[in-house]
């Protein structure tokens, strides 16, 4: 097993404070960039061959336990987390999440990297067009919301993301304001990433493969590195976005996803 190198942790740390900003500047989790980055890192040091996609997606999910936490703190110091929407959805949001896991802990590393690539397109397209679906309809009943749950929990789950690029626009198709979807898709973030962790945590824990230091596919010291950097700079993010325009922003993040996805296109 290859050592683990400063340089390496000092990567880790620096994709932190990346998405870090990212996340406070335009509102997005992180998993649209921690996973790409965080596989061409692996495959750089040899590390998790084979597996890299999986170490990736249960790193990012797990990351997402700590990151989401102040934001749901600052989003319910305004009242504006939809608790009751929350509690509805959560059931399907955490069978989704940890079915999700549990399979892809099983599927070949190719396929979850092309289904990565795929929902990498989608994300830069939404982004770039700034999409707010047009409200609709009034939320389904108790049965509906948690089968939307299962399905925004389980792509969640194979993409390592906190649900936001979907369960936003679901809920805004159903007549949830903007600022109150945005604040409820924060808490839900977090009953994915549980779930998630824990899934990648079993589905990993017989792996031969995994690098020193992992729990399962939740590689470590990438997790501290992330996660620290992070926290150092969201709030930086934040009060950037304050000051400057959001939609040629939202822009220039678009063509961020769309050249990892074509590079990670480029890999498969």
């Amino acid at each position: 097993m290859p050592e683990l190198a400063p340089a390496l942790l000092a990567a880790y740390a620096g994709l932190g404070l990346l998405v870090g900003f990212v996340a406070g500047l335009l509102g997005v989790g992180g998993g649209l960039i921690i996973v790409p980055v965080l596989i061409m890192l692996l495959h750089a040091q040899g590390l998790a061959a084979g597996i890299e996609p999986q170490v990736a997606l249960g790193t990012s999910l797990a990351s997402i336990l700590f990151t989401s936490l102040s934001s749901v703190r600052a989003h319910h110091r305004r009242g504006a987390v939809d608790w009751p929407l929350v509690g509805r959805i959560a059931p399907g949001i955490l069978a989704g999440t940890l079915a999700g896991a549990l399979v892809a802990a099983q599927v070949p590393a190719t396929l979850l990297k092309g289904f990565f690539v795929v929902f990498l397109f989608y994300a830069a397209a939404q982004m770039w067009a700034d999409f707010k679906p047009a409200p609709h309809r009034g939320l389904p009943g108790r049965a509906g919301t948690t089968l939307a749950g299962g399905v925004i929990g389980a792509v969640s789950s194979w993409v390592g993301i906190g649900g936001g690029t979907l369960s936003v626009p679901f809920m805004l198709w159903h007549n949830i304001p903007l600022h109150r979807a945005i604040a409820t898709s924060a808490a839900i973030g977090f009953p994915i990433a549980f779930a998630g962790a824990i899934g990648y945590v079993l589905g990993g824990r017989d792996s031969p493969d995994l690098p020193a230091a992992s729990l399962g596919f939740v590689y470590l010291p990438a997790l501290a590195g992330i996660v620290v950097g992070s926290v150092l700079t969201a709030p930086l993010g934040a009060a950037t976005a304050h000051r400057l325009p959001v939609r040629p922003l939202k822009r220039a993040f678009a063509l961020l996803l769309l050249t990892l996805a074509l590079r990670m296109a480029w890999t498969l």
